[in-house]
């Protein structure tokens, strides 16, 4: 039965996806037709049918991986599409009714109307993507069983490093980390986004070997290092730089406080908070990475102190954070109930369109007094 739920809602998904396409695309031959007299009706289609494709098109072959950068670009500029173009449409057919005709002026204007809307959208959201900003936050743990009496810790997640979030990306990471002079630096997840080659191409590794804490760097898994398939291969280029990826482990540091890595909600025989708080000392604080904030209750409930998690990006691109609002207790931002400190963080980088609205490439500096 639930085998047959999904292949259910993967059908209506898909219809829905390619009925989409389709609406796009009319709108555009229609724009073309009416304003240009562009007639070669198999040409645009074909065009339009591989710009549209190009994402999934890229991934048949290493020879087409340059469509996987103009499916990126496609899916913003698809979504706004989806959203203004009705405005459009509604707009001339309300010409058309009070006055029985439609200009090719018109037609021409609300199209580069459009065109222009999204170019805008495209520039803010480029903007926000390459021009992250460090978010501050200072916090209480009761405890005193540790040596330290304070603890800057600095954590960007979500990084997305490969094609679009790049090398100039990881530039601006590094300058601002060390900046923060941290006694710990935090990745909970998504370092990579899917492949492992550019990465290594771009000679990103090294660079991001940069990245040093007197306390050591620390990471966890994504669900897309997941996606990429080459977990060991990733693991192997971190242990390189002296970046340790936690699976489902649990590391006292100095003496001072415990640091949970659990692996992604996508490995369905990760351990449990509970499994991996059993048999360690609770007077210490307890500080986790878990890469998606869907077990926030969980951590709570299990003792966690100060809880970092990334994956939802806000939404990204508005009006896409209403969604993982609901999705979530909390997608974005801090939250403090009982013991817990959970911080979810909007990324670093960026999936998809290298375009943030409603959200902000950010790194957090968080200051933890222990009394």
């Amino acid at each position: 039965m639930k085998k047959l739920r999904g292949i259910i809602q993967f059908g209506l998904t898909f219809i829905l996806l390619n009925g989409l396409l389709l609406f796009v695309g009319w709108n555009g031959w229609e724009w073309l037709k009416n304003s240009f007299g562009f007639c070669y009706l198999f040409v645009y289609w074909f065009i339009y049918g591989i710009v549209a494709y190009s994402f999934l098109l890229g991934r048949l072959s290493k020879y087409l991986s340059f469509l996987r950068t103009v499916g990126n670009i496609w899916f913003g500029f698809f979504q706004y599409a989806v959203l203004l173009l009705p405005i459009a449409d509604i707009i001339i057919l309300l010409l058309k009714w009070g006055t029985g005709h439609v200009s090719t002026t018109a037609i021409l204007i609300a199209g580069l109307a459009i065109i222009f809307s999204i170019a805008l959208l495209f520039g803010i959201g480029i903007y926000n993507a390459y021009s992250p900003v460090i978010r501050k936050y200072e916090i209480t743990v009761p405890k005193k069983n540790s040596k330290l009496s304070t603890l800057r810790i600095a954590m960007a997640s979500d990084m997305h490093f490969g094609r679009l979030s790049g090398v100039a990306h990881l530039k601006k990471l590094i300058k601002n980390i060390q900046g923060i002079q941290p006694d710990i630096i935090l990745l909970p997840g998504d370092i990579i986004d899917d492949e492992l080659e550019p990465f290594i191409q771009k000679n990103m590794g090294e660079m991001m070997g940069e990245l040093t804490a007197s306390l050591g760097v620390y990471g966890v898994l994504g669900n897309h290092e997941y996606y990429g398939r080459q977990i060991p291969q990733f693991i192997q280029q971190m242990n390189q730089i002296h970046i340790k990826i936690l699976m489902d482990e649990v590391l006292t540091i100095d003496e001072s406080f415990h640091l949970l890595g659990r692996k992604d909600k996508t490995d369905k025989d990760r351990k449990s908070f509970e499994e991996l708080l059993t048999e360690i000392d609770r007077s210490l604080p307890i500080i986790a990475m878990d890469h998606q904030p869907s077990e926030i209750k969980q951590a709570r409930e299990n003792g966690v102190d100060v809880l970092f998690s990334g994956h939802t990006h806000r939404g990204q691109m508005a009006p896409n954070h209403l969604i993982t609002r609901k999705m979530f207790e909390l997608d974005w931002g801090y939250l403090h109930k009982d013991q817990l400190h959970a911080f979810v963080s909007s990324g670093y980088g960026f999936w998809g369109p290298p375009m943030r609205l409603a959200s902000r490439s950010e790194i957090l500096q968080i200051d933890i007094c222990f009394t």
